[in-house]
């Protein structure tokens, strides 16, 4: 999953609640309103700088950004990309320009999607704008064009209509196309596919400079690769061409207890193994995630996840996490059949007679489910609509995310699962929902902008995903991630992080970037985005470029 956002060296985690550093400083909302106010009647689109509006653009699923800091002067509801591009063109003309970002569905948790004192993007008004059909399968049933507004639970519903399924996904699909490939788009399909940003063709992009950009790996190939996983920093994507493969119509749906973390992520990573070097299981499954269960009797904690189908199922498990000292681990997969795919049901059958007698789960803690291929895929869906129903969806999430070299994820296990969150579980205070599975290095494209470790073929992502319920929380939460970041620091295990925040521009540079691929994304915005106008909300770049964007390691 979305889930999936991607990328860091160990940090302390930015604390939100704080005001938005000097370095951010923009044009007045009085200036900025005024240069608007022209560019209103030159497009199609519409502006907003009322309160209602202006505020609801200043806040996301962290809920935990400070509204004042982050508020813009105005939303503006764009009908057509060449909308976007004159605000843009606007604003990088002007002797002051103005920051811009574009919001999707607000799913960020840092503020990142915020353009304080400029201008919001409501990019679903794209698809409410009458511009032109914003989502349609190819006539060769090749791919799927999908503007960028465009939800990927949608996308997946328009190629089903085909009997065609992208092959890479987040674990969220209401999440925009171009928000999670402004990221990096991962879940667990991402060890065979590679993340979303593995698996686009072709790109709509709007430059810094309003210059509107059709680019490819062929065609504009450095803009091409530097928006995918690019933070918004470059360009917005206004149309992604996603390629298509056969669709299955159903899903065999799989869920094993493990007592230890060695055991788990061994049949991981046995699991997503070329087939020639992970033996009989090897290439068998489609779907490999995994999860650590701290508090498995918890909504909060199972939300992302089926839970136990009946009371003996509890007990059990309940029984198994007491043996295990209070953690467990699960993991969590999936095999696709039928529809237009080449395999049966009595090949699943095959194949999880093979994973049920060659893995290293506590034997009697297997739950097996057959759903279709979409109620698998959006299952985390379900889970959102019992924590609407509960009260529970609204509230701060402050998530950490991490990608961990393989060498030390035992490690990380030890001093993080059974140490800061098992203290946390046992005094009763629920963590929510905590990923750990592995991927492979070679899916990934290091010519993009997203980051990931160095060395080591496989390397692991772990998602603790809180939600900040009770009165304290927050706090207690956010001095975890940052206990967490310290732990690593300080057994020197690197680690980068996904869906990164930072407060300073030394923290991406040093922490996130390292100095190589640094140099590289300063040159990158430098060339794109020069006024530095786009997301300034992720506090990387900030106006005059030129005077803020030095390196220690640039000559």
């Amino acid at each position: 999953m979305a889930i999936a956002l991607l990328v860091l060296v160990c940090c302390v985690v930015f604390q939100a609640t704080t005001t938005l550093p000097p370095a951010l400083a923009s044009p007045s909302p009085a200036s900025v309103i005024d240069q608007i106010r022209e560019l209103a009647d030159a497009t199609g689109g519409r502006f907003r700088t009322d309160d209602a509006a202006t505020a609801l653009a200043s806040t996301d699923f962290g809920t935990n950004v400070s509204a004042a800091a982050a508020r813009p002067a105005a939303v503006f509801y764009p009908s057509t990309p060449a909308d976007i591009a004159a605000l843009l063109r606007a604003s990088s003309s002007s002797a002051s320009p103005f920051p811009v970002s574009a919001r999707g569905r607000g799913h960020s948790t840092s503020g990142q999607a915020a353009a304080p004192g400029g201008v919001v993007i409501d990019m679903a008004s794209l698809g409410r704008g009458g511009g032109g059909e914003r989502l349609a399968v190819s006539a060769c049933g090749r791919y799927i064009d999908a503007g960028g507004e465009q939800l990927w639970v949608d996308v997946l519903h328009a190629a089903l209509a085909r009997g065609l399924t992208p092959s890479s996904w987040t674990d969220y699909l209401h999440l925009t196309v171009g928000g999670t490939l402004s990221n990096a788009g991962i879940s667990g399909q991402a060890f065979r596919h590679g993340p979303q940003i593995s698996n686009v063709l072709e790109l709509d992009v709007i430059t810094g400079t309003g210059e509107m950009v059709t680019c490819s790996k062929e065609k504009h190939g450095d803009l091409f690769e530097a928006v995918l996983g690019g933070l918004g920093q470059f360009g917005i994507i206004t149309r992604a061409r996603i390629p298509l493969v056969p669709a299955p119509a159903r899903a065999r749906w799989v869920r094993l207890l493990y007592a230890g973390a060695a055991a788990l992520t061994a049949d991981q990573e046995r699991l997503i193994a070329a087939e020639n070097g992970g033996g009989a299981v090897a290439g068998i499954m489609d779907y490999v995630e995994g999860s650590v269960v701290t508090d498995f009797q918890g909504l909060i904690g199972s939300w992302r996840s089926q839970p136990p189908s009946s009371d003996a199922d509890a007990d059990r498990v309940a029984e198994l996490a007491k043996e295990a000292g209070g953690v467990l681990y699960c993991l969590e997969g999936a095999v696709y059949y039928g529809g237009a795919t080449d395999t049966s049901a009595a090949d699943v059958d095959k194949g999880l007679e093979v994973l049920l007698r060659e893995l290293r789960y506590a034997r009697g803690s297997a739950f097996v489910q057959d759903v279709s291929y979409v109620e698998f895929l959006d299952r985390v869906h379900a889970g959102e609509l019992r924590l609407r129903a509960a009260g529970l969806w609204h509230v701060p999430h402050p998530w950490l995310n991490l990608f961990l070299p393989r060498s030390r994820i035992l490690d990380f296990a030890a001093g993080v699962f059974h140490g800061v969150l098992l203290r946390d579980a046992a005094a009763g205070a629920a963590t929510g929902p905590v990923l750990v599975y592995p991927m492979n290095r070679r899916r990934w494209d290091a010519a993009m902008s997203a980051v990931f470790p160095d060395g080591g073929e496989v390397f692991y992502t772990v998602a603790i995903l809180r939600s900040a319920v009770a009165a304290g929380d927050l706090g207690r939460m956010e001095a975890q991630n940052a206990e967490v970041t310290r732990f690593c620091e300080g057994a020197g295990i690197p680690c980068t992080q996904y869906l990164a925040s930072y407060a300073t521009q030394e923290e991406w540079a040093a922490r996130h970037f390292g100095p190589g691929r640094w140099v590289r994304f300063v040159q990158r915005k430098r060339k794109y985005d020069p006024k530095a106008i786009l997301s300034r909300g992720q506090r990387i770049f900030s106006y005059p470029l030129a005077a803020s964007s030095s390196s220690p390691d640039e000559s």
